[in-house]
């Protein structure tokens, strides 16, 4: 059977009406004392039984006699007098049964054919083959486990059903099934990530989702206040410096998979509430962190993919070759037109009037290196399909990197893009106490000139790194970003199981 069919005499109607009518069959269950029964146990799964009997002819099978106790969502019906088929869904899959007069009994048929698609039924019976040779149960036993007061959906998709779809995720997965194929791609996508630092010695730990001082990054914090203590708390924006503390105190491989929060914008690559991966490891630097980097997703692309080879919104991405490393000034040179083919692209003035071409605002206390960065972002980054990291970041927009021996102005710092998406950032990391405080000192001051994303002055973490802090390589890679472009997800809610939204009504 493959076609949906709706049970007998349940036509379209209002849901309101369709609700009522299966709340007096819920009533009627309660007064029999049926209602939610929790004594029977599920032995089989479906996609277990097709493995281990789908290949099987109708009359090997028959002779197997093999009996089975499998449980599930009635997703299709079809009543034909005396015997009826349906098609329940578990976990794993979907499989037939067959209910009759003859083997179910006429009384258990009967009541039967008065519940409803969505309801969830056990049912114990012996394995056959259809005429058509689908695996199927017959039915000497039924159960009615969960009455479903509301109706299934008739069509789930499209883009007039997609904001349904992120809010009531637990449909999606009920009634698209290849919804489910995206978030078991990302567990193992995690996975992964985890095995591989694991097998290099790193230590996964954790640190405070809630903080007297957000760090890590330029961004707007959620607050929060803690009643015992009377004290502002922020959820974090990063773990980096958490973690740095960790390193200091000799824990010199870690990582940690965490949840972290940003009040900004919200848009196809951005919610508030996202995963990253943050990784450390002292007595390295910006190099060998972009070759783990690049070992880390060309491990998830195969993982997730079962190959290099991934294909992304009509597009192919190659992971199998080295990765590009490509200096922001020169992606500005390729793609920014002519006048910045010659121009020195630290000169303020001509950075200014670029972006005032592009019509992209900008600060007057912002100096050349922020202004060469948002012309990177305005006119080179949406041509980063294949994997690039970009390298030669100005100071002034890394506070938390090291400055490049040879030329202060930079540091050492890349950041991975992937189809025109940032998917990682790492550098060597700044371990000089006096310039990291003269550069919070920077970032303070910027707060207060109205800079909502600039960082706190973090004393604590000075202190922390006046113990000393060996040198040491950082990086973070977005899991949500990834796995996107690992299953073909056109937006970050389709990654995330329940993303924000805005209240209903």
């Amino acid at each position: 059977m493959t076609q949906d069919r709706k049970p007998d005499g349940e036509a379209p109607q209002d849901e309101n009406k369709i609700v009522a009518e299966r709340r007096e069959k819920l009533h009627a269950l309660r007064a029999l004392g049926g209602a939610y029964p929790n004594d029977f146990r599920r032995a089989d799964l479906a996609a277990r039984l097709a493995d281990e009997h789908g290949a099987l002819d109708k009359a090997a099978l028959e002779a197997r006699r093999v009996e089975v106790a499998v449980g599930g969502r009635m997703m299709l019906k079809r009543v034909m007098g005396k015997a009826s088929f349906a098609t329940i869904q578990d976990g794993s899959g979907r499989i037939q049964i067959y209910v009759s007069n003859d083997i179910t009994g006429e009384a258990e048929h009967e009541t039967f054919k008065h519940w409803d698609l969505g309801d969830v039924i056990g049912v114990r019976g012996t394995l056959f083959k259809t005429n058509k040779g689908e695996l199927t149960v017959n039915a000497s036993e039924l159960r009615l486990l969960a009455k479903a007061l509301r109706p299934l959906p008739e069509k789930f998709h499209g883009l007039s059903d997609q904001e349904m779809r992120y809010r009531q995720r637990y449909v999606d997965l009920i009634v698209n099934p290849q919804v489910r194929d995206v978030f078991a791609a990302r567990s193992r996508i995690v996975q992964s990530l985890r095995e591989t630092l694991v097998a290099e010695s790193y230590l996964e730990v954790e640190t405070p989702m809630m903080q007297p001082i957000p760090g890590g990054a330029a961004a707007k914090p959620f607050t929060t206040h803690h009643n015992a203590l009377d004290m502002q708390l922020f959820l974090r924006i990063a773990p980096e410096l958490y973690l740095k503390r960790l390193v200091v105190g000799g824990i010199e491989r870690v990582f940690e998979i965490n949840r972290n929060f940003r009040n900004e914008g919200m848009s196809t690559r951005h919610n508030p509430e996202f995963t990253m991966l943050e990784l450390y490891c002292a007595y390295e630097e910006c190099a060998y962190m972009m070759d783990l980097t690049e070992r880390l997703v060309r491990g998830a692309a195969q993982t997730a993919c079962g190959g290099l080879a991934v294909s992304y919104q009509g597009k192919t991405i190659d992971f199998g070759g080295r990765f590009a490393r490509l200096p922001i000034p020169e992606a500005i040179r390729k793609w920014g037109g002519p006048a910045c083919a010659t121009a020195d692209l630290r000169d303020r003035a001509f950075l200014a009037d670029q972006l005032d071409r592009r019509g992209v605002a900008y600060h007057a206390a912002q100096g050349w290196g922020s202004l060469q960065l948002m012309l990177f972002e305005a006119a080179a980054e949406k041509h980063l399909v294949d994997p690039t990291f970009m390298l030669d970041f100005p100071a002034e927009v890394s506070p938390l990197a090291r400055r490049r021996d040879a030329d202060p102005e930079l540091t050492d710092r890349f950041e991975l893009f992937i189809d025109t998406k940032e998917i990682a950032n790492g550098f060597s990391e700044l371990n000089d106490p006096e310039d990291q405080a003269e550069r919070f000192g920077d970032q303070a001051r910027k707060k207060e000139a109205g800079d909502q994303e600039a960082m706190y002055y973090d004393a604590d973490y000075i202190r922390a790194m006046e113990y000393g802090l060996p040198p040491t390589a950082g990086a973070g890679i977005g899991i949500d970003r990834l796995v996107m472009l690992l299953t073909d997800s056109a937006s970050i809610r389709d990654v995330i199981l329940f993303p924000h939204m805005r209240p209903e009504g």
